[in-house]
């Protein structure tokens, strides 16, 4: 065989390895707040901890809320965008973003709010950045 084309193989094996590992880095599936700790980015179904309340800093520019995760468990997220309008009247959030320590850092949220339209509807989600 030719050098440049054991080269060329080479080239592409390695290229398509890399392309795969990096794909799978960047898939990230639903999980708790106890499998988030494990992962560099995940999405955390839950829903708002009324009881420990809501709060927006003009300071930091942060909106901070308790979340309870699928398994009950409830962690602080700290969200770095004003509270969405419709927060209080979503029936689940999604937060997506990454734990550090004991606080969920969310880069986004999605709110399964309910339909204003069919009772029937389960409810639409929508991106908190498109209130």
């Amino acid at each position: 065989m030719k050098p440049k084309l054991i080269i060329g193989i080479v080239a592409i094996v390695g290229f398509t390895s890399l392309l795969m590992y990096n794909f799978g880095e960047s898939i990230s599936t639903y999980t708790t707040f106890e499998g988030a700790a494990e992962r560099s980015t995940a999405h955390i179904p839950g829903t708002w901890d009324e009881e420990k309340g809501a709060e927006f800093s003009m300071e930091t520019k942060r909106f901070t809320f308790y979340m309870k995760d699928e398994d009950g468990v409830s962690r602080k997220v700290v969200y770095p965008k004003p509270k969405p309008n419709n927060f209080e009247e979503a029936d689940q959030l999604v937060v997506i973003g990454e734990m550090r320590g004991d606080i969920f850092y969310a880069n986004e949220m999605l709110m399964k709010c309910p339909s204003k339209y069919n009772d029937n509807d389960p409810g639409r989600f929508v991106n908190a950045s498109d209130s």
